[in-house]
């Protein structure tokens, strides 16, 4: 069968009301998955793999129209394993969009619960836990502070000490002091409260992007910025630098403005919440 028959066999389908419902509802729900697909791969810089998956189609369309034999399962199955593959890719980012999902629903099923926080408590909660992060800073003590909203999962809770204390430099500094029972693990702050201290968080498997000359403990505070909606504010036991990790991404040297941005940012969204 020659293309010309082909296509006039496809269009004498068109007389069939089921496959002209069928026909319609598949390409709205293939156009529905490439576009989000496409604009996944946009937004993490992958345009090249965008390319590639185009030209893959184009090819695999022109062998399911010039070849004999070749039906169009073919392209399903090309489809299916371009799938595979960008799953295997980008799992880490993948895994960050759905628990942003996933917490915006949880909050919204919660907006009845949700706190209000006036300014004043607002900026004495920035201003403790600033004063907290420069004086470790200034004395060489290490740190992990998870800036969250009741978006942690119960196993890395359940790994530390459960607080639900009040926000101060005093119990920040002392929860961290070396040798301390807790001191080893991560601090999880949400709204105004120190939720929990000495929590285990998961490492980041993305090596490439830490520097060597970085530890365990800013390979916890960037893992758990890849799976979870929060920031990490790291504080170096080494040199006293501070660093902020978001989304899987670390920047280090923050200073005072730089806090002060991400604290500001962190209790309003908050509040809108």
């Amino acid at each position: 069968m020659n293309l010309a028959e082909k296509f006039a066999v496809f269009f004498e389908k068109f007389n069939n009301a089921d496959f002209v419902v069928t026909l319609v509802v598949s390409v709205i729900a293939l156009a529905v998955l490439y576009y989000y697909l496409i604009k996944f791969l946009f937004a993490n810089n992958a345009g090249a793999v965008v390319a590639l998956f185009i030209f893959v189609m184009i090819i695999s369309t022109c062998i399911v129209l010039l070849s004999e034999g070749v039906s169009n399962t073919f392209l399903l199955v090309v489809v299916a394993i371009f799938l595979v593959m960008v799953v295997a890719l980008y799992s880490v980012e993948i895994k960050h969009i759905i628990w942003i999902r996933r917490n915006q629903r949880h909050l919204e099923a919660r907006h009845v619960e949700s706190r209000i926080y006036d300014e004043k408590k607002v900026q004495k909660c920035i201003a403790e836990i600033i004063k907290a992060l420069q004086n470790m800073a200034k004395n060489d003590i290490g740190a992990i502070i998870v800036l969250a909203n009741s978006n942690v999962p119960a196993q890395i809770l359940d790994s530390g000490i459960m607080l639900d204390s009040d926000i101060s430099s005093e119990i920040i500094e002392s929860v961290f002091f070396p040798k301390t029972p807790l001191h080893d693990g991560a601090m999880i702050i949400s709204g105004t409260k120190i939720v929990a201290a000495g929590c285990f968080l998961p490492l980041s498997q993305q090596i490439e992007n830490i520097p060597k000359d970085l530890g365990t403990r800013h390979r916890a505070g960037v893992g758990v910025t890849e799976t979870l909606d929060v920031v990490s504010i790291i504080v170096s036991e080494e040199t006293g630098i501070i660093s902020i990790a978001r989304a899987g991404k670390i920047s280090r040297y923050a200073d005072l403005d730089a806090l002060k941005r991400t604290l500001g940012r962190y209790y309003w969204q908050e509040i809108d919440r």
